[in-house]
């Protein structure tokens, strides 16, 4: 067993198992994506490691525990579509791609666009392709999706994301409120769209997704 391999084993068994994450597709998922593969070289010393990792100037990878809590929150089933937003090098779109039919990750960022195409074929994850486009306004051409994930922490969901989920289907991001993030759940149904807290979270600010200063005299 390589030292990768160690390290992968160790972040499921001490850092997700025990943050109350049991489903065992969620678990075979994170055994199964090398996350070092879409860590940048000089970072992978800290690829298993229990925090984020910077992957690029406007990019993290999330930290395991908030990611798989996050999953395991949007409740994904086989024949789902998924969208991933601001996944970076593709690290979150491969472990979606475990659980779900297909996966659509939307990015804006020139590097990570260069890069996660290359680095999901190799992590064998046919399933899942990375588009350009703007985040704000989802992909309105490949919906309705089942499940929206974000990537980091925002201030506000726009209405554009909301309004391309499918008939139950479930928004997860962590909204900042106050110093601590929340992990929250929205789902649309025909009453509107629903939400609840599941966890507090400290994820990075998702970059652009600041919510504007009211102005004062």
């Amino acid at each position: 067993m390589s030292e990768f391999d160690q390290a992968r084993n160790h972040m499921v068994d001490c850092q997700i198992r025990p943050s109350d994450v049991t489903d065992g597709s969620i678990l075979a998922a994170f055994m199964h994506v090398d996350r070092h593969a879409f860590t940048p070289r000089s970072r992978l010393a800290t690829a298993y490691a229990d925090g984020e990792v910077i992957t690029g100037e406007n990019r993290v990878m999330m930290r395991p525990r908030d990611m798989a809590k996050l999953i395991q929150a949007a409740d994904i089933k086989p024949g789902e579509l998924v969208l991933d937003i601001a996944g970076g090098r593709g690290y979150s779109c491969a472990v979606l791609a475990r659980l779900a039919e297909t996966v659509v990750g939307l990015e804006d960022d020139e590097d990570s666009l260069s890069r996660s195409s290359d680095l999901l074929s190799a992590a064998g994850a046919d399933n899942a392709v990375v588009i350009k486009g703007e985040l704000k306004a989802g992909v309105p051409g490949q919906g309705p999706f089942d499940v929206i994930f974000v990537n980091g922490s925002i201030d506000e969901v726009p209405a554009a994301w909301l309004e391309q989920l499918s008939e139950g289907g479930r928004l997860v991001a962590v909204i900042r409120r106050g110093p601590i993030g929340k992990a929250t759940v929205f789902t649309c149904s025909d009453a509107g769209i629903g939400e609840r807290v599941v966890f507090d979270s400290n994820a990075s600010l998702l970059p652009g997704f600041e919510a504007e200063k009211a102005f004062a005299l």
